[in-house]
């Protein structure tokens, strides 16, 4: 698969995850995810230092997502990173996980 196919299909992918998560938690608005996905997906891939199997890397770039619409956006990127909890008791409903 070309590099610019697979580009499109992991957009796509951080999008469709977003927008499930959205319908889900019937809570939220699927747009500005779906809209931040091609943004999101460029840092992650091309820029941010991060290590999903060191999640606390104390030098790892921070991705700092101010707007709460947004919110699955950056869970979608954790899953896709295969980023499990830091702590397993923030493993439920209601509580940040990392």
């Amino acid at each position: 698969m070309p590099d610019k196919q697979l580009d499109h299909l992991c957009i796509n992918t951080i999008r469709t995850l977003s927008m499930d998560a959205v319908q889900a938690a019937n809570s939220g608005h699927p747009g500005t995810p779906m809209a931040l996905a091609p943004v999101a997906y460029c840092l992650w891939q091309r820029f941010l230092r991060f290590d999903p199997d060191d999640p606390i890397w104390g030098n790892r770039d921070r991705f700092v997502l101010s707007i709460g619409h947004a919110s699955m956006l950056l869970y979608s990127l954790l899953h896709l990173c295969e980023v499990r909890a830091v702590n397993a008791k923030y493993e439920r409903l209601g509580h940040l996980s990392v």
